[in-house]
């Protein structure tokens, strides 16, 4: 029924809108807003209603006017805030929208206190306080001093600082800065902040006080001091009285006293106070009366000599007089009485009596000290001796003490003296003889003389070194190369061993080394190199420095050094082997095989040809080359030439070859089975030479010029008919030259059989691999063998010269219609190293 109901509604109802303005709403607590809902487009009856998404009631008066309707918050609450639905009914068809309003509330600035009575240099406590913010949450405060935070705190309207101030805070200000976080407070409401001024209350300094004074009785004194502080200090002025009680004498920054007298000597305080505390400084007033202190007689005194020491003084009221002796900053009473006077007397003046005398007078109300200086003469002793010596251990040592101002001076010799040891004395003069000197006589002497009452002494300190030898290297070499080598220095008899010094050199270098012990006596030390070695060490000189660096010992004796090579040794290297000369040999050119190796120590060289596989020894020598001379090399001395060095660590090598090229000779041609066949036999003809590089080898025959070509100067004749009997001339040739031969075959007339339905076929000898790839020439020699017979070379060998070999222009010369042209097998090279 619902839907039919629904179907039934007019379309207009559907048509209809809500809006609701504003949808989302930040409202200042105190304010006065309102949110408005409208239905637009709504053709019946409007009913308009509010409510509130949360447990809560709106807090709002609701005005309705047809389709619009006015929510007004007056004044704006925290209360207000809140989610609100606006629900329209349309003719029975119902809309809602939504609307969210939020409170804020920063109405006043924070308020700070606790800044209007600081103590300086103790800890006080700020507050600030901020009142009536909403929400807490977006609440920062910070404590500020110009552009510089103290302390921030946040989500708490009270924040605290505790600030400990000093003198230079004083006429300064502090800020407490508050600032709402939540996103849409208008800028200007944003932050607010109050500053302060800072009262510092501190307490008095005095800053300047009279001096001590001294002033006579009957004169005037003027004492002031200054002091500052907050609140402002007030000055009194305090005195000790004559029971030791303090008596206030003034009352201001100046204390005047008129008219002084022994009653104003004394320590005069000034006290500085405020609310805050106070200080204190005092001045030390003293007054003099006229007491004098005397010496009689008053020429220079002399040892002894009568001496009387007077004191007098016009002290008021008279009081007692005290007369001392001061020594080491003691005083020793000599004489004392009551009066205006005293003295005392020295017979017989010593040295000793010389110093300085003290007269003191005093009374009820203070004492006056007065000081004399009395001085004895004696004689001008003096002790002169050298402060140091330095000497070598085994030499003679004598030490000389000479006093001055002294016509008849007693000395004495104070040390632990050896046995041995003598003391000459004559006038001013005293000497210690030691011989020899040794390590017990490093020590300090002491010369004592004396002259009447005055004794002086001097002292020498003696220091011994021993030094005696340079250093010894023990180079156990050779050295083998890339091993580590050790070398040792030694040094005998060295003395003191704290100031000696061992030192490796390589050239400037210094390379490291282990550190000397201490001895107390006499030191053997040996020190060790341990070096890698390798080539570049051969021959290289290293020094053992060795330096007593003592005070004394003499400039041109404080290094001593000592010099080894070393010698380094290793397995033959660096082998060579060379022909000359290095261009192509030809036979009957006189050829040199040289032979160098690089080894320590130097070996043996052994020069060999390999032949056939086996090495022939053609010479050998120790040392570190060897050559072998040919002076006239023939074909056989072609081949391989190695060259062997070797010591005892071990063995190199190095190889070459050369070729000796030679035209042809020795021809020698054989004929299989014979000379004289029979018609239709096969017929070998075989040519050898002496030669290199390989010959060419043409068969040719004489009455017709038909000519073969073959690389190896074997030829086949097959099924010889009588046209092929006759003279033939064979021709060996190669780039140095060629020789000939001339022989015949005999072809006899078969009559068992008759002739073949073919020609006698000759096919020369080639070269496997080449003629394969020619079979356009093979043809060739086919048609040719159908006309005169059936020729076949006997096989060739399995090496070939290269494409750039001449010997193939040179053969390809004889006729290059007749086949492909291949050479003897291959040689080795020339010479090459």
């Amino acid at each position: 029924m619902s839907l039919l109901w629904l179907l039934m509604l007019p379309a207009a109802a559907f048509a209809f809108n809500v809006e609701i303005h504003p949808k989302s709403a930040l409202f200042r607590a105190g304010d006065t807003q309102e949110l408005r809902c409208m239905a637009t487009d709504c053709n019946n009856q409007v009913t308009i209603s509010w409510n509130s998404l949360e447990d809560k009631p709106m807090f709002a008066q609701i005005h309705t006017d047809g389709p619009e309707s006015v929510a007004v918050f007056d004044p704006v609450t925290k209360d207000n805030e809140a989610a609100l639905l606006c629900r329209v009914d349309c003719g029975g068809v119902f809309k809602r929208q939504r609307a969210v309003v939020k409170v804020y509330s920063f109405p006043e600035a924070p308020v700070v206190s606790g800044h209007d009575r600081l103590i300086s240099g103790e800890v006080n406590i700020l507050t600030c306080q901020v009142t009536n913010f909403y929400p807490l949450e977006y609440l920062l405060i910070e404590w500020r001093r110009g552009d510089h935070v103290l302390q921030t705190a946040s989500e708490s309207t009270l924040s605290t600082y505790a600030f400990t101030p000093t003198r230079d805070d004083v006429n300064g200000s502090i800020s407490c800065r508050a600032t709402h976080g939540m996103d849409g407070v208008p800028d200007a409401e944003k932050t607010k902040e109050t500053t302060v001024p800072l009262t510092v209350l501190y307490v008095p300094q005095i800053i300047s006080i009279s001096q001590p004074t001294t002033v006579r009785v009957g004169t005037g004194l003027t004492l002031w001091c200054l002091a500052e502080g907050y609140p402002r200090p007030e000055i009194r002025w305090k005195a000790v009285g004559p029971g030791g009680q303090f008596v206030i004498v003034g009352q201001s920054e100046e204390l005047a006293l008129k008219d002084v007298n022994m009653m104003h000597s004394g320590l005069y305080g000034c006290v500085a106070s405020n609310s805050v505390g106070n200080a204190t400084a005092s001045v030390k007033v003293t007054v003099l009366a006229n007491t004098t202190i005397s010496v009689s007689p008053r020429s220079k005194v002399k040892e002894g000599d009568s001496v009387t020491v007077s004191c007098q003084s016009d002290i008021a009221p008279v009081g007692r007089m005290v007369l001392k002796r001061l020594s080491n900053g003691q005083g020793v009473e000599l004489q004392s009485s009551d009066g205006s006077s005293t003295s005392f007397a020295i017979s017989s003046a010593l040295a000793n009596d010389s110093a300085v005398y003290e007269c003191e007078a005093s009374n009820e109300y203070g004492s006056q000290k007065v000081r004399t200086l009395l001085s004895v003469e004696v004689y001008p002793l003096e002790v002169k001796m050298d402060p140091a010596v330095t000497v070598e251990v085994g030499s003679i040592l004598v030490l000389s003490c000479q006093a001055l101002g002294c016509p008849q001076p007693a000395f004495s010799w104070k040390s632990v003296l050896p046995v041995d040891c003598n003391v000459l004395t004559q006038d001013s003069l005293s000497q210690l003889h030691l011989a020899p000197v040794g390590l017990a006589n490093e020590q300090t002497y002491t010369c004592e003389a004396k002259c009447g009452s005055v004794v002086k002494a001097k002292h020498i300190e003696v220091r011994v070194f021993s030094f005696p030898s340079d250093p010894v290297i023990l180079n156990p070499g050779p050295f083998l190369e890339d091993r580590v080598a050790n070398l040792y220095c030694s040094i005998a008899d060295v003395y003191p061993s704290r100031h000696l010094r061992v030192q490796w050199l390589d050239g400037d270098k210094e390379l490291p080394s282990d550190a000397v012990k201490n001895s107390s006596g006499l030191l053997n030390w040996t020190s060790q190199l341990s070096l890698m070695v390798g080539p570049e060490h051969q021959g290289r000189r290293i020094a053992c420095r060795v330096s007593l660096q003592t005070d004394g010992v003499p400039l041109g004796r404080r290094e001593r050094q000592a010099l080894t090579e070393l010698e380094i040794h290793y397995a033959p290297r660096g082998t060579t082997i060379s022909v000359s000369p290095a261009n192509e040999v030809k036979e009957g050119d006189s050829v040199t095989v040289s032979c160098q190796s690089d080894g320590a120590p130097v070996g043996r060289m052994v020069l060999r040809r390999i032949s056939n596989g086996q090495g022939v020894e053609l010479q050998s020598s120790d040392g570190s080359s060897t050559s072998f001379s040919l002076s006239s090399a023939r074909l056989v001395d072609s081949g391989v030439y190695v060259c062997e060095a070797s010591n005892e660590y071990g063995h190199h090598g190095a190889r070459t070859h050369f070729t000796v090229r030679a035209p042809p000779r020795n021809i020698t041609v054989q004929v299989y089975p014979s000379s004289e066949v029979q018609e239709g036999h096969n017929v070998t003809v075989s040519c050898h030479s002496n030669s290199f590089p390989a010959p060419a080898v043409v068969l040719r025959k004489l009455d017709n010029g038909m000519e073969l070509y073959s690389l190896d100067g074997n030829f086949l004749l097959l099924n010889v008919t009588l046209q092929d009997a006759g003279r033939y001339l064979v021709n060996v040739t190669n780039d140095l030259g060629y020789e000939t031969e001339i022989f015949s075959i005999v072809v006899m007339k078969k009559h068992s059989r008759s002739s073949p339905d073919l020609n006698q076929i000759v096919i020369p000898a080639v070269c496997l691999g080449i003629m394969l790839t020619t079979s356009g020439l093979v043809l060739d020699y086919l048609r040719r063998a159908r006309r005169k017979g059936f020729y076949e070379l006997t096989k060739i060998p399995e090496e070939f010269p290269t494409p750039a070999d001449p010997r193939r222009n040179q053969i390809s010369s004889y006729g290059a219609d007749l086949g492909a042209i291949t050479s003897g097998p291959e040689p080795a090279a020339e010479v090459s190293t």
